[in-house]
């Protein structure tokens, strides 16, 4: 819920860079990148993104995105590996699916509100936006083939992005 109501990570910003965000996540990560431009680091389940003009440029903090559907992959109890130890360290135990009614009654109760926002990937997904912090939610509604999650219990899935 911190990052829905912040917009950070354990203070960690989106516009951070690197190594601002290796000292607060820690240096357990997978470093991955497509192009001299852009680069992402996996945390297990949150990952930052960065983006740079040229080799020759800094890189700039671009998003960052909370896979909260990883914890569905287990890794152990409670998130298991799929949860960085800094963020086990802050939040402890994770169950491993987050009921989108659970989470938008926690926010109620900080006093946070959710928009609906129009999503072409409706009604398998739905998208909110929190304008404060400035984050995107997409709740998964209803899994493809093979597993079936009744709308009624909606895990949160894809990222929390700013």
């Amino acid at each position: 819920m911190d990052v829905v109501t912040s917009g950070t990570v354990l203070g960690a910003r989106p516009t951070d860079g690197p190594d601002q965000v290796s000292a607060i996540l820690g240096s357990d990560f997978a470093e991955n990148s497509l192009s001299d431009h852009s680069m992402w680091r996996d945390y297990g389940l949150v990952e930052f993104a960065w983006v740079r003009e040229s080799p020759d440029h800094p890189w700039a903090g671009h998003h960052f995105s909370v896979q909260v559907h990883r914890l569905s992959y287990g890794g152990g109890g409670g998130g298991g590996h799929i949860v960085n130890e800094a963020i086990r360290e802050r939040y402890g135990r994770f169950d491993r699916h987050l009921r989108s009614d659970k989470s938008q009654r926690l926010l109620g109760n900080r006093g946070v509100c959710l928009e609906d926002v129009p999503d072409a990937n409706g009604p398998a997904f739905s998208l909110h936006w929190q304008p404060a912090s400035q984050v995107s939610v997409m709740v998964l509604r209803k899994r493809g083939p093979g597993g079936a999650a009744p709308s009624s219990s909606a895990t949160c899935a894809g990222s929390l992005r700013r």
